[in-house]
């Protein structure tokens, strides 16, 4: 790890640190007490057993969208440490620009060429985006009035949030199925921009553009060729997000609390949509206030919401960040196609 990356991973620690901090200066100490007295210890390993599966499921969707005649056989900790790569720098980059480029290097430095490398991270990225998709319109159909309702303000940042997610999803959905008009589209917007930050630089823009359009088209009408492939890593992804959205509520059921799982799993959806406009590695700060602010108002025991704050937080960013870690340490051998 570079010491820019340190830095992030320092960031994230010092945010929600402080942010746990003023919580429990707040919340008095036999609070806390008698929440901690509550907790369940077989359903506190439930919480860590969740996101391991996650990424045990995504290490099964970059196995099978790798599996073709010819490859090498590789470990299945070659996979595995991916997406704890991925988990440590999307932790420890603003905005989780990270979680992308040190797949690809995880996967090139396994031995897999980088052009086959990135096909398979493009594939993976198509059907991780259609599955979010379902996912964050169905927690705005039926979570986002409630929200709305009670907390105008987050409200609206969740409203961007998805906004934001929704136009990414719909740029994607249209270089893959109308790639003629897309193309059009880029070198009408490109020729405006031109007129605003010079042409050499539109160009430039213009050019890397339409490489990322060529091949998510190209990625797409791959996949869409081989359908028992494209059911099974849909599949493996709805059962990652299942498990890594499930943690909140696996956390508040720790500490005893009798929630209903859709409830609580909307509501999570809904501070993943949050997180996304706040430009600091980890979503740091926001996802604490967001977590608080959401469950206080069905929880009434604070001491109980700022520990499950923290189990969620320790299990899905931290917890991920220290095996990404290892990961990252530990090299699997390097075998060629």
């Amino acid at each position: 790890m570079n010491k820019k990356n340190l830095w992030g991973f320092l960031i994230v620690l010092l945010i929600s640190s402080l942010v746990l901090y003023f919580d429990l200066r707040a919340t008095p100490m036999a609070t806390l007490k008698a929440a901690a007295g509550q907790i369940i210890p077989w359903r506190l390993v439930l919480v860590f057993l969740a996101m391991a599966l996650s990424y045990v499921c995504e290490a099964l969707i970059l196995r099978l969208l790798a599996k073709r005649p010819g490859t090498a056989k590789r470990s299945f900790w070659s996979y595995l440490r991916i997406p704890l790569i991925q988990a440590l720098f999307n932790g420890i980059t603003p905005m989780a620009t990270g979680g992308q480029p040190s797949q690809l290097a995880a996967m090139v430095e396994m031995g897999m060429a980088g052009g086959r490398a990135t096909s398979i991270l493009m594939m993976k990225f198509i059907c991780y985006q259609l599955v979010v998709l379902f996912a964050y319109l169905t927690a705005f159909i039926f979570g986002f009035h409630f929200v709305a309702g009670k907390f105008s303000a987050l409200a609206i940042f969740i409203f961007l949030g998805f906004a934001l997610h929704v136009f990414s999803i719909i740029l994607l959905l249209l270089a893959m199925f109308a790639h003629n008009w897309t193309v059009k589209a880029v070198k009408k917007v490109m020729k405006l921009l031109g007129r605003i930050f010079g042409q050499e630089r539109a160009q430039a823009w213009e050019k890397s553009t339409l490489e990322q359009v060529e091949s998510f088209y190209k990625e797409s009408q791959a996949l869409k060729a081989e359908k028992k492939k494209l059911w099974g890593v849909v599949l493996l992804t709805v059962g990652q997000l299942l498990c890594y959205y499930s943690a909140p509520y696996l956390a508040l059921r720790a500490l005893g609390q009798p929630v209903d799982y859709v409830q609580v799993t909307l509501m999570t959806i809904l501070i993943i949509m949050f997180m996304a406009v706040i430009p600091l590695p980890g979503g740091s700060g926001g996802a604490e206030f967001s977590f608080q602010t959401l469950f206080a108002s069905f929880i009434s025991q604070p001491g109980v919401v700022v520990l499950a704050m923290f189990l969620w937080r320790f299990a899905t960013y931290f917890f991920g960040m220290i095996l990404g870690i290892f990961g990252w340490s530990f090299k699997p051998a390097k075998l060629r196609d």
